[in-house]
């Protein structure tokens, strides 16, 4: 089965930047309850983590009772200026997250309603956009839905005409030719979003190309809605749902070829469970590799192949300090990182509620049996550990006991961090530490039981290619975690800015593995170790998650950038 995603779906630039904006505001105004004057956008399971989170729509500012001590965010869509003038003399705080495109049309209007014109909006009657815009008619602008509307127009000598910024662009140029026939002098604004033309473009060239089309989004998202009905228009079979749920009650087995749209109000983390499920239930997108295409995602969404890429990066740190490979000490890695990263997901997926990974089905499932299966890996591990040495055992559990304090609230009430989990970028740190001590520390102290210039090389290896990858999965979550309120690094500082740090702690690995060897820091596997860097500067391109991959797919990618670590202990033995 091939699955095709549109280029334009997910959120537009106006809804990006309204969520991105109550979402600084909820990390910043501590001390200040946070409303939106009216949902903030059209889709329900964002409405419902960001109601989590204590940020409460309203329809009504008698709704709030303490106005002093709010914060009322204006949407995308926009309001009249007599509802802004009502907020501002009760002394409620504004903030405006008006869409800047809404924003001009607003100012179209307000102009020629001051030099006369009759103002014509082309809009849906009941949408909040158009009852903004119509406020800034002063009372005089029509509106005007379809094209008999157009037929109960009087005689108008100055005449605008505008747009609702998400309207159908065929629809709107039918009833500007119409209006144009009644008054040739009408001033005509194209006023539809660009982005609102693409994504229509393009599901009409999807609907075209495929067997099949889903529409993700709000079943109250006029956007979305419009999507779904271009698509029929091309005579294709249409589904428009709001969640992956849906899918159970749809047999898709008839259709080869399926693409999938969103509307503006779709977050990138349900359109990804739409895929992730079409890929699960129904097949995965490359015929000829299909049987060992699911037995690697199944590895994946196991967490079996993390373990695999601890046991690969064990061996490259052991061979990079020129010590033999020690099988217990592969063991150990690979036993503590399936233990550490089955019980963060476990804990994890209880606090993720409505956002699911591709992982979740499985472990809801079988909860009982990862939970079993990650403490008996973690005594495994323990247990090899007090095998090879007192000390050995004693680092691991103090490494542990660590993992296992991380979620945990250990300082008062009030404090800016109550665990460790609160510190911003802290998971990205201390896994990528836990990795290295794993699988270069620890086989150093067993083996050797001094550290050397070759065990911080090592580390340094394993902890930049572990931060990385763990880096760039956030960078492609970063729409969930700031609504869950997670100060991942690319919450805090960008998703632009993450990448360059990244850039930059390549190219610093990068040199670090050339000039080692010569320096005798390590043996010359650093040169065959480059391919992983290489592998990871490619990956790089995953991160706008526009390649129509399921979230299974592209974890799995960036987890191989282990398995090439062994690949090029591989090529340095056939090598010599």
């Amino acid at each position: 089965m091939e699955i095709k995603l549109a280029k334009t779906a997910g959120f537009c630039m106006g809804v990006r930047r309204a969520v991105d904006t109550v979402l600084d505001i909820a990390q910043h105004e501590k001390g200040r309850r946070i409303y939106t004057y009216g949902p903030l956008i059209h889709n329900p399971q964002t409405i419902e983590l960001l109601k989590n989170r204590g940020i409460m729509a309203i329809g009504d500012i008698s709704e709030i009772a303490d106005k002093k001590q709010a914060v009322l965010i204006i949407r995308a869509h926009g309001i009249a200026p007599a509802e802004r003038e009502k907020i501002k003399e009760s002394g409620i705080k504004i903030i405006d997250a008006t869409c800047p495109k809404v924003g001009y049309v607003q100012a179209i209007i307000k102009k020629h309603t001051t030099l006369g014109y009759t103002v014509i909006i082309a809009g849906d009657r009941k949408h909040p956009e158009v009852d903004g815009l119509w406020g800034y008619t002063e009372g005089r602008g029509i509106i005007i839905s379809n094209l008999e509307d157009v037929d109960q127009l009087p005689p108008m000598e100055k005449v605008c005409i505008v747009a609702q910024t998400t309207q159908d662009t065929g629809h709107y140029n039918q009833i500007v030719q119409k209006i144009q026939d009644k008054c040739p002098q009408a001033v005509v604004f194209n006023t539809i979003c660009s982005s609102t033309e693409r994504r229509q473009e393009e599901i009409i060239t999807l609907a075209q190309e495929m067997d099949a089309l889903f529409v993700v989004g709000g079943k109250n998202s006029a956007n979305t809605c419009r999507l779904a009905d271009l698509a029929q228009t091309q005579n294709t079979p249409t589904f428009h749902i709001e969640t992956a749920e849906e899918l159970k009650s749809i047999n898709l087995t008839p259709y080869k070829r399926i693409g999938v749209s969103a509307g503006a109000s779709t977050p990138n983390w349900i359109i990804d469970q739409v895929i992730d499920n079409i890929t699960e239930e129904y097949g995965a997108p490359y015929k000829k590799t299909g049987v060992l295409l699911k037995l690697w995602l199944w590895t994946v969404k196991t967490d079996l192949y993390s373990a695999l890429g601890a046991g690969c990066l064990a061996v490259t740190a052991m061979l990079l300090q020129n010590i033999p490979v020690h099988m217990s000490s592969v063991a150990v890695a690979s036993f503590f990182v399936y233990a550490m990263h089955v019980l963060n997901r476990l804990i994890s997926s209880q606090e993720s509620r409505l956002i699911g990974s591709f992982r979740e089905k499985s472990y809801l499932r079988h909860k009982k049996y990862y939970r079993l299966a990650a403490f008996a890996s973690l005594m495994i591990a323990l247990v090899l550990s007090l095998l090879e040495s007192v000390f050995s055992f004693l680092l691991l559990f103090v490494i542990s006991l660590a993992g296992a304090l991380y979620n945990l609230k250990i300082l008062p009430e009030g404090w800016r961090f109550q665990s460790m989990k609160d510190i911003p970028g802290s998971k990205n740190f201390f896994t990528a530490a836990a990795w290295g001590m794993v699988t270069a520390v620890l086989p150093a102290l067993n083996l050797n039981q001094h550290l050397s210039a070759a065990t911080a090389v090592s580390f340094i290896f394993t902890f930049a290619l572990v931060f990385t990858r763990s880096a760039m999965s956030d960078m492609m979550d970063i729409q969930s975690d700031k609504l869950m309120g997670r100060e991942t690094i690319p919450v805090v500082i960008g998703k632009e800015k993450t990448q360059g740090l990244l850039k930059v702690i390549i190219l610093i690995l990068l040199g670090i593995l050339l000039i080692s060897p010569s320096a005798s820091w390590s043996s010359a596997l650093s040169y065959f170790l480059v391919l992983c860097l290489l592998y990871i500067w490619i990956c790089f391109r995953l991160c706008d998650r526009r390649a129509g991959l399921s979230g299974g797919i592209i974890e799995g990618l960036l987890e191989t950038s282990y398995i090439i670590a062994g690949f090029a202990v591989f090529c340095r033995f056939v090598l010599g």
